[in-house]
């Protein structure tokens, strides 16, 4: 089939784009706004754009507190989302009033930062400490406002459990993170395959 997306289509009972994006990394954020409240929210429009430096970029659709708060002190954390802290991680996904750390009540500790002042989830396996680059907000090819913000940042700090260090090298599958799908749908990594790059 084929269809465009601002045209409703009756073959489909819900919009497949992000089930065809897919799996998505999960960046399951902290952050902290100029008062000392703390935000942690998964978003699952998130990525690692750039090695060295390493940069990451995640994006909201609407004006969330995470974005506000990042916008107001320049700083959050990425913690790894997985499968033994999937329930944690939805429980932070609800839509909360505005200064209700969503960290305590899900259950979670929270865990000090180094070079930042949003706390990690201790829980979590690896946490990247970012500073702001920059917030975009993003327009349609047509010129009209979209709301959705996109927050750049650049990993000033790693956290990672050594249990999951094999010979110098992280153990992605044993930490089983989870991947967002489409629809109410996750996928868990717990296997991971090797190619080598062909040489020209």
């Amino acid at each position: 089939m084929f269809y465009e997306p601002d045209k409703r289509d009756p073959r489909l009972r819900q919009d497949p784009f992000k089930a065809i994006v897919a799996p998505r990394p999960i960046g399951w954020i902290t952050s902290m706004n100029l008062k000392g409240q703390v935000n942690l929210a998964p978003y699952s429009f998130f990525n690692g754009i750039n090695s060295r430096p390493n940069l990451v970029m995640f994006a909201g659709e609407g004006l969330k507190d995470s974005v506000s708060f990042i916008e107001e002190t320049g700083e959050f954390v990425c913690n790894l989302a997985t499968w033994a802290l999937r329930e944690a991680m939805n429980a932070t996904s609800a839509p909360l009033p505005r200064g209700v750390n969503e960290m305590e009540r899900a259950g979670l500790e929270p865990a000090p930062s180094r070079l930042v002042k949003p706390p990690r989830v201790k829980a979590s396996p690896c946490a990247l400490e970012c500073k702001r680059i920059k917030i975009v907000t993003l327009g349609d090819i047509g010129g009209k406002p979209v709301d959705c913000h996109v927050v750049f940042g650049q990993v000033v700090g790693v956290h990672i459990d050594d249990r999951f260090l094999v010979d110098g090298r992280l153990d992605t599958a044993a930490m089983k993170p989870i991947a967002r799908c489409g629809y109410d749908q996750y996928a868990v990594v717990e296997k991971v395959f090797s190619m080598v790059r062909p040489t020209a």
